[in-house]
């Protein structure tokens, strides 16, 4: 009985893990699961209960977290190292950090930040040699979707800066700082997703609400993924 106690609830997390790695490919779940053991993780922008769940994907990881307040927390916070930063002390706060971790992950944060560029020259800085970066944000042309709950046009969300972010200029600067570029898409549409979005937005239009796949079905994010030479 105490083996199928401890098993059960594994069992179901890595059944989780490998439904969120195939509808999702190139999302955070798989680029976290190919980071080698015990890798260093810093998430920038660590609200909305990351600590928790990146933990939940990679249990070995040493895990620190950054952001400018304690975001939405409502589940056990696991971060190994948890740091509040004031914004305009962020981008420093992260400089600070210079070649510490195998890996840093930034997911819908880059969009709220005042000092954009520095936050994210910050978060190269803070790259190991042979580490790699995570980089998610709205697409440029979320600025001309329909408005729908919990954020499809850009500026749905008042916490959002600007316009949204560059890709292109993002990708500059990673090749002017040492970076290969593994993968970036300005649109992602996985498949599987994007049927599912297809299927339900008519529903999504009637209740005004994003639901499962509308991201992927208008393709609302982009995507970077690379690596420091």
């Amino acid at each position: 009985m105490l083996t199928s106690t401890v098993c059960g609830p594994v069992h179901m997390k890595q059944i989780k893990h490998f439904f969120r790695k195939t509808i999702k490919p190139s999302g955070k779940t798989s680029f976290l699961l190919q980071l080698p053991p015990h890798a260093r993780i810093l998430d920038v922008g660590c609200g909305n209960n990351s600590s928790y769940i990146t933990k939940s994907i990679r249990p070995d990881c040493d895990y620190t977290g950054i952001d400018i307040g304690d975001y939405n927390q409502t589940l056990p916070n696991l971060a190994d190292a948890y740091i509040i930063s004031s914004a305009e002390e962020f981008p420093k706060k992260i400089a600070r950090l210079t070649n510490c971790f195998d890996a840093v992950i930034s997911s819908h944060n880059i969009e709220h930040c005042d000092d954009r560029l520095g936050v994210f020259n910050a978060m190269l800085s803070a790259i190991k040699p042979g580490g790699q970066l995570y980089l998610s944000f709205p697409s440029a042309e979320s600025i001309k979707f329909p408005k729908r709950q919990g954020t499809l046009n850009y500026h749905d969300d008042h916490t959002h800066k600007y316009s949204p972010p560059d890709i292109e200029e993002f990708e500059r600067l990673l090749h002017q700082e040492n970076f290969d570029i593994i993968y970036a898409i300005k649109k992602y549409q996985p498949k599987l997703l994007w049927t599912i979005g297809l299927l339900v937005e008519p529903l999504s239009y009637l209740r005004k609400k994003i639901m499962l796949g509308t991201w992927e079905y208008y393709g609302f994010e982009s995507i970077i993924v690379a690596k420091k030479r």
